[in-house]
């Protein structure tokens, strides 16, 4: 649901009020959910990506695949690893780990964690996180099509025309 933040206030005990509006019919939903405990997630709002450009990604990923060799889910993950802007950095504490990356990645082929050595802080680590195709905004996933494109194309697979990729990401 796209909505946007009207206001923010402050009360007595601490805790804070946020007000959403939205355009669409949110009534049903309200009634069913007020004054239960809900998970809230904000964020900015991005032009989501066409399913046709999904559905080429992974046309492009089996054939990719087959040709070399490689099982599908291996191709898809080290796809995503090759492209800028889908990972962010967090330190985290040791014995968090194992729990994190369990949850993390449960039901998400594309999302990943890898450790890096070398937090200055005893007992935790620098922990990098991928994110997969289905968080991608269209610019990600145009970058992602691209790269495997790229890909496709040096192991003799034929490729949509650039001007048909534009066409399809938008």
């Amino acid at each position: 649901m796209i909505g946007k933040l009207k206001d923010l206030s402050f009360n007595r005990d601490g805790s804070q009020n946020v007000t959403v509006t939205v355009s669409s019919d949110f009534s049903q939903m309200y009634e069913e959910l007020k004054d239960q405990q809900i998970t809230v997630e904000i964020k900015k709002a991005s032009k989501h990506r066409s399913l046709s450009a999904n559905a080429y990604a992974w046309v492009l990923l089996d054939q990719i695949a087959a040709r070399s060799g490689v099982k599908v889910s291996e191709v898809y993950r080290n796809a995503i690893r090759e492209i800028g802007g889908v990972s962010t950095m967090v330190g985290m504490k040791d014995e968090a780990i194992p729990g994190f990356q369990e949850s993390w990645q449960k039901g998400h082929l594309g999302r990943q964690i890898e450790i890096i050595p070398g937090s200055t802080k005893p007992g935790w680590s620098n922990v990098k996180i991928w994110f997969g195709s289905s968080e991608f905004d269209s610019a990600q996933m145009a970058r992602f099509i691209d790269s495997l494109i790229q890909d496709a194309e040096a192991l003799g697979i034929p490729t949509i025309s650039d001007k048909e990729a534009e066409k399809m990401l938008g």
